[in-house]
């Protein structure tokens, strides 16, 4: 098992990295290039924005090698009871449907709405291949067996959620594709410990292999953006692996270690969504982008985009760390490491130093109104010098009515 898992993530590597810089000229010809357009975006010049498309030639070509070889070995078996052939064949068609439609929103951009419509289409294709959550187990009641559409609509929703919530994680450099690398290794260990598939642990390890040649070019100062083709398909792979890696396990806690391993761009989405509904009040608000998400917020706290990015690395690695503690040493011994992350996290972060200071301005991407410190804001009731993260969470911009998450530091 290990020997396969050694090819699978070093063949997968040596692929995403030597197709990387090819995939740059390609996009440079074909238009595949994120202008900073809005003051929304973090990077201030033109990055191509075409990684995807290596990172799944790299997954690509280390399953269907691995699966070759491993089914002449007679060392897996593709067409038994679970009929992985299948499962796997509708993946790929997944994957497909993921990248045309991600590709061209690469190249020309199209709406929100439609991308979504992509993403359900391909989760359908997922779900009508026989890729399902059939089960679920609580903790102190017996298994429950879901109906055949309830199914259904709760695969679906898991697909298109995961595939979403790292989609949107994507703003800064390196932070999707090193999420997903960390939520990849943690749910290998998962799988190998839980004695999952080794289809799944196979997918699992060429998906890390891919992301840790794609990296190099994407971790700040980034060379390249991995763009909506990969973020899409990082998001949608991880949903239907963790699936396959739990699918005939009977134990609540292991069936949950998926969602607390993604957690942080899960909560990210859910929260977003509250938000931009709470903001917007109607459905087209959460197609709205904001700056609200996690990395803005770090960022506007004064720290460095690397720095937030390593942040987020260490939430990420936390919650990974806790879902195997949590496997094999029980949900006790998982919370106390907890604690004591929080502990030492509270006591540590005063050392931190950030580019904020009490005077920081902070400017209105809508409206370009300033918020001055030094004058602070006497309509709305706030005196002189009250630093801008002392604003109550509810204050708006004076002139046009936006929310303290579309301000960001003023250069």
């Amino acid at each position: 098992m290990w020997g396969d898992i050694a090819i699978a993530f070093l063949l997968a590597f040596i692929v995403t990295f030597m197709a990387t810089p090819y995939m740059i000229k390609i996009a440079h010809k074909v238009g595949a290039v994120d202008v900073p357009k809005d003051q929304r975006r973090m990077h201030k010049k033109a990055m191509p924005k075409f990684g995807g498309p290596a990172v799944i030639l790299g997954f690509l070509v280390s399953v269907i090698y691995l699966l070759i070889v491993m089914s002449i070995e007679n060392s897996i078996n593709l067409f038994g009871l679970e009929d992985y052939g299948q499962k796997l064949l509708g993946m790929l068609f997944g994957i497909l449907i993921i990248a045309i439609v991600c590709i061209v929103d690469d190249i020309k951009t199209i709406k929100p709405i439609t991308k979504l419509i992509g993403q359900v289409l391909a989760a359908i294709v997922a779900v009508a291949f026989g890729i399902r959550i059939e089960d679920i187990t609580l903790p102190f009641l017996n298994t429950i067996e879901m109906q055949e559409m309830f199914s259904i609509i709760i695969t679906v929703i898991w697909i298109v959620g995961v595939t979403n919530a790292i989609n949107l994680i994507d703003g800064l450099d390196g932070l999707s594709s090193g999420i997903s690398v960390i939520s990849a290794i943690s749910l290998l260990i998962i799988f190998v410990l839980n004695d999952s598939p080794m289809v799944a642990i196979l997918l699992i390890t060429a998906l890390a292999g891919a992301l840790v040649g794609f990296l190099p070019f994407n971790f700040a100062p980034a060379k390249t953006f991995i763009g909506d083709t990969g973020s899409n398909f990082l998001g949608y792979s991880l949903s239907i692996i963790s699936i396959l890696g739990v699918a005939k396990t009977y134990t609540a806690a292991v069936i949950v270690l998926p969602l607390i391993v993604l957690g942080l761009p899960l909560f990210d989405t859910f929260w977003a969504i509250i938000r931009r509904l709470i903001k917007g009040k109607s459905i087209k608000a959460i197609f709205k982008a904001d700056k609200g998400h996690l990395h803005h917020r770090i960022v506007a706290k004064g720290f460095s985009q690397k720095q937030a990015v390593l942040i987020l690395y260490g939430i990420s690695a936390t919650f990974g760390i806790f879902a195997v503690i949590m496997l094999e040493s029980g949900i006790w011994k998982a919370l106390s490491f907890l604690l004591m992350v929080i502990v030492a996290i509270s006591l540590g972060y005063r050392n931190f130093k950030t580019e904020k200071t009490e005077n920081q301005r902070y400017e209105c991407i809508e409206c370009k109104y300033i918020y001055n410190p030094k004058f602070g804001n006497e309509k709305a009731g706030i005196p002189a010098g009250t630093a801008f993260e002392d604003l109550p969470d509810d204050w708006v911009c004076p002139v046009c009515g936006e929310g303290k998450d579309m301000f960001e530091i003023h250069q």
